[in-house]
């Protein structure tokens, strides 16, 4: 997997730690802001933060339609909590004329978990994952409240609520792996940039 080069969309959020994580996996992990550094790369994190800055800036910094235009293409994309939202088809409770970039044939539910000061950490088991139950911090992050035949359930709290999802090449996940160590999700998004690069060959 190593030699991957998996951008890290650099408007707003966790970015310096996912640029952290894809590099200790063995990544080149260039940040993105500009349409050519979208292009420069083989796959997306779109990180935590605030859904509806990183759609706005994502209008004023002219990426939103190249991102839309590559998730179509098939760009393996990692969207942790906002991100997640940011990936999703439909919103629920979305602030008027909030867009996304889609791709994800999901329903979620902004700020599910409720404010900041709720934040909370829990033991998931992931299936797809091997390596044993997934720590996932969950700040102010989104819930899945419809998953589409589409896409596929990674993973559930306990009380049936859908957290993690996947779609092709696409993930979206509620929680924050990169606060919590957890590497095995960009993992999975460097297997799918590299299986599509050999399949491009």
């Amino acid at each position: 997997m190593t030699g991957s080069r998996i951008g890290v969309l650099a408007l707003q959020g966790d970015v310096r730690e996912h640029v952290q994580t894809l590099r200790s996996l063995g990544a080149d992990a260039p940040t993105v802001r500009r349409p050519t550094e979208l292009a420069a790369v083989d796959a997306l994190v779109i990180p935590g933060g605030e859904s509806t800055v990183i759609g706005r800036l994502s209008r004023l910094f002219d990426l939103r339609d190249p991102i839309r235009e590559r998730i179509r293409e098939g760009m393996p994309v990692l969207g942790t909590c906002a991100g997640l939202i940011m990936l999703a088809d439909r919103i629920i409770d979305g602030v008027d004329g909030q867009e996304t970039f889609g791709g994800l044939d999901v329903v979620v539910r902004r700020n599910a978990f409720g404010r900041q000061t709720e934040s909370f950490e829990a033991e998931l088991d992931v299936p797809a994952l091997p390596g044993g139950p997934v720590t996932a911090a969950f700040i102010r992050g989104p819930v899945i409240e419809e998953v589409g035949p589409r896409a596929t359930a990674l993973a559930s709290l306990a009380d049936g609520r859908v957290v993690a999802v996947e779609q092709d090449a696409l993930i979206g996940i509620s929680f924050h792996p990169e606060i919590t160590g957890e590497t095995r999700f960009h993992a999975r998004l460097m297997t799918h940039a590299a299986q599509r690069a050999a399949a491009a060959r």
